[in-house]
């Protein structure tokens, strides 16, 4: 019962309550608890023997501590069980579909007593739905064209995809004349590694009330647009063929910074700024904060423009859009305290990519160059071992003349750009490293990481990453929990115990800023800095062009709250092979 299948659990419960129409802040208080769940670094399964570990954290009081101590010992609680048992198992389905929320599914149930999408399907074809309120025949051919595709997607996109569709959607809209500003708000601007739809905000002259009406139809006639789904004053939303949905507003000027911090989210953080500004005597909305009773010939409207007035009247810095998840920022905010997080230009240096000597596309040379342009100071190429056959991995002899041809890469640059001499070596299934040690001994940077044998038992794969660690040559834990995102999860093991084990070594632990990867996530990157491990960013990159995925590493590393301190990347070349675990003496003369 890990932190995300709790979180999960409650999100999943809370949902049931308002199918049930309870009380709305009940309903509130299991959806606040879930997001404080999922963001904890400390396994809160370990928590159940104190509870007061568990109420320390804010969004969980003595009854929810309660119903997680229920969820730990026996896989789920009371309430939940009872309303399962009410709406069966299978309602949760309905709420994953596109456009349906909880009070459809209640009618859904209340009238026909529909609980599953078969059934779904089955009462709309039939023409059950009809007779319901505000189902007419084009909210029933939606429905069945949700249902279509929820079941060939899953309805997730990771951020990169979804980035690029927000570019390519934003140069069409900014084909109309008086377009200035088209920004991403929702979990794209926050960052988060997958995104379920897009919100796009848009300002500038053609958006003002009086002239807007010809630039939602400029938006409405998208030559992307599979689905029109909906077209207002100034908001036009559609689906394009991958099924992702996109919302976009059109806004007036004075406007814009409310709409903006309104709708980047998260929910929980603005349901906590508002009732901030409620104690304060102000209302804040996506259109302004306003005061609730002004004074005679006092201006109602504090803020509205920009974010950062309106986070200033309230007392509080600007906080970054990847902050935004209700796990202290407000407070710290409040404080004048939130960290200075790391930037793209803090990087010096990238340690991990590939070239033509195993499954890259460019040569050392072409990759240093390329790094050169980027501005960094530092690369190491480390190609794939021979375990990964499929790569044409490197077996000893070709590694030791891989490194010879890096030192001639490096001699070349003219002090241009450092190139380091790596390897990734496969972590084998008891935890071997695929490499001998006279062989590694040669490498300036050795990453291990785990290939294959995802699906071996939780306490063998922690036994194996525990003695690959205790090399002496290791000195970077690649992509440490071994996901793809949206394809295959991470595989089971003490990652607590890993990573402590790595700090108490000086093991660096890799964020590979690959999007499919994104691993470690930004909850795990906080209990790597809690345990004191020092962290690497790189981009894995197997082309020239994907050194340019670092900054997706940046924003998860800024969601982690991480500073350029907490980044051994950050420093200079020199200072950075010293930040690495040192590697015995006798080895350094081969070096």
């Amino acid at each position: 019962m890990d932190n995300i299948t709790i979180a999960r659990l409650l999100d999943e419960t809370a949902a049931l309550l308002e199918i049930d129409a309870a009380d709305p802040f009940r309903v509130r208080s299991y959806r606040r608890a879930a997001e404080a769940v999922e963001q904890q670094t400390q396994p809160l399964s370990g928590m159940i023997e104190d509870p007061k570990r568990l109420t320390a954290i804010a969004g969980i009081g003595k009854g929810m501590a309660s119903n997680i101590l229920d969820l730990v010992k026996t896989g789920s609680m009371p309430l939940r069980d009872e309303l399962l048992t009410k709406y069966r198992p299978t309602m949760l389905e309905l709420l994953r579909l596109p456009s349906m929320g909880p009070k459809t599914v209640a009618l859904l149930w209340s009238a026909l007593q529909v609980s599953s999408i078969d059934e779904l399907e089955t009462a709309a074809k039939a023409g059950h739905l009809s007779k319901l309120p505000r189902m007419g025949q084009k909210q029933i051919d939606k429905i069945l064209k949700g249902i279509e595709d929820h079941r060939k997607n899953s309805g997730r996109f990771r951020i990169d995809v979804a980035e690029e569709w927000a570019n390519r959607i934003a140069a069409l809209i900014r084909e109309f004349p008086g377009i200035e500003t088209i920004t991403p708000a929702g979990s794209l601007r926050r960052g988060k590694e997958t995104v379920g739809d897009l919100d796009l905000l848009v300002t500038g002259p053609a958006c003002e009330p009086d002239v807007v009406a010809a630039a939602v139809e400029h938006v409405a006639a998208l030559p992307l647009i599979d689905n029109l789904l909906a077209k207002g004053q100034n908001k036009v939303s559609f689906t394009l063929r991958n099924n992702l949905q996109v919302d976009v507003r059109l806004l007036p000027r004075v406007s814009y910074g409310a709409a903006l911090q309104y709708f980047t989210g998260s929910k929980m953080h603005n349901v906590t700024l508002r009732q901030k500004a409620i104690r304060r005597g102000y209302t804040l909305s996506e259109y302004a904060l306003t005061r609730i009773a002004p004074e005679p010939g006092q201006e109602p409207i504090v803020a509205s423009a920009t974010e950062e007035e309106i986070y200033v009247a309230m007392g509080m810095q600007w906080i970054p859009p990847e902050l935004r998840e209700n796990c202290g920022e407000l407070e710290a905010a409040e404080r004048n305290e939130l960290p200075h997080l790391i930037t793209l230009q803090d990087i010096r240096g990238d340690v991990h990519m590939h070239t033509v000597a195993t499954d890259g596309a460019n040569t050392i040379r072409e990759m240093a160059e390329a790094a050169l342009q980027r501005g960094l100071k530092y690369i190491a190429i480390t190609d794939h071992s021979k375990n990964l056959a499929m790569t044409g991995g490197l077996d000893d002899a070709r590694a030791m003349e891989h490194v010879r041809n890096i030192r001639a890469v490096d001699a070349e640059m003219e002090g241009r750009i450092r190139v380091f001499a790596g390897i990734e070596v496969d972590i084998l299934q008891a935890g071997d490293l695929d490499l001998t040690d006279e062989t590694l001994a040669q490498m300036d940077v050795v990453i291990g990481s785990v290939h294959s044998h995802f699906q071996i038992p939780a306490q063998e794969m922690t036994e194996r990453l525990l003695r690959a660690v205790e090399n002496p040559y290791l000195r970077i834990l690649g992509h440490p929990t071994g996901r793809v995102l949206l394809r295959r999860d991470p595989y089971s093991y003490d990652l607590h115990a890993v990573l402590k084990r790595c700090a108490e070594l000086g093991v660096a632990v890799e964020h590979n800023a690959a999007p499919p990867r994104a691993d470690l996530s930004d909850a795990n990157l906080r209990l790597a800095k809690e345990l004191g491990c020092r962290i690497s960013i790189n981009t894995d990159a197997h082309a020239t062009g994907e050194l340019d995925r670092m900054r997706f590493g940046i924003t998860q590393l800024r969601r982690a709250w991480l500073t350029a301190s907490d980044v051994i990347n950050t420093l200079d070349a020199d200072a950075f092979l010293h930040a690495l675990r040192p590697r015995p003496a006798y080895a350094m003369s081969g070096a």
